[in-house]
């Protein structure tokens, strides 16, 4: 896996985004892509378990509160995987609150950003734990 997270910005990197909010996906692809990122998006769990499988994004950016297959549902079953279990998960939320942050390391969450998220949250979160992932 050639993880170009140095000079070169993030060019390349496949980074996911789970959502089912269209302008959520939007921000967050337009903020990524200016970056380089290789951007794959998804409306729910399932669709997103398909692509993962697939794909083998770096990084996974996923909402909470989805239809079906919310956030928390995703990433324990994304973690549970022994293929994805290193692969960093973000949970995305528009509550700010302890219980959910709590719940979110429960499943295995790196982190966990408030929406609306900035372009510096998002990028942080990416240097923050694919310089991680790369250094094994």
């Amino acid at each position: 896996m050639n993880l170009n997270v140095s000079a070169n910005g993030l060019a390349g990197l496949k980074v996911m985004v789970i959502d089912d909010s269209k302008t959520i996906r939007r921000t967050a692809e337009t903020l990524l892509k200016k970056e380089g990122c290789d951007v794959l998006t998804a409306v729910d769990g399932f669709e997103a378990l398909a692509k993962i499988s697939d794909q083998k994004p770096a990084i996974i950016f996923v909402d909470i509160m989805m239809p079906r297959l919310d956030g928390y549902q995703t990433c324990a079953l994304i973690k549970n995987n022994p293929l994805f279990r290193a692969t960093p998960v973000i949970m995305l939320s528009s509550k700010d609150g302890l219980f959910d942050k709590a719940r979110g390391r429960i499943v295995g969450a790196e982190q966990y950003l408030t929406k609306p998220f900035t372009r510096d949250e998002l990028l942080g979160a990416i240097h923050r734990h694919v310089s991680t992932v790369s250094n094994h």
